[in-house]
């Protein structure tokens, strides 16, 4: 009877095991998938906020395009050349959404 309980607690712990492993390794997997794109669609990925960072590769003229705000350079005083952005830089926007025509 103690065999029983012993092989019986063995293959729960195993079972628990492998359910843990593959729950970490699918959220690794889609970790890296997030983070991971090809540079095309980089932009798409992140989200339109009011506080933005730049991110590699961008301008203001994509960042516009992404998010709808054509009038970034106006809205941060600290950006004195549009075409000196960076990344890192942090910037605030204002997303304009036009309505649905129903």
């Amino acid at each position: 009877m103690r065999d029983s309980r012993t092989s019986s607690s063995e293959m729960t712990a195993w079972c628990s095991a492998v359910v843990l492993l593959s729950l970490i390794l699918l959220l690794s997997v889609r970790e890296n998938n997030a983070s991971g794109s090809p540079r095309g669609s980089q932009f798409s990925e992140k989200t339109c906020e009011d506080i933005y960072v730049v991110g590699e590769g961008e301008t203001l003229h994509t960042i516009d395009d992404k998010c709808g705000d054509p009038f970034i350079a106006e809205r941060n005083p600290h950006i004195h050349d549009p075409d000196d952005v960076f990344p890192g830089l942090v910037i605030r926007i204002a997303p304009f959404y036009f309505p649905r025509k129903v």
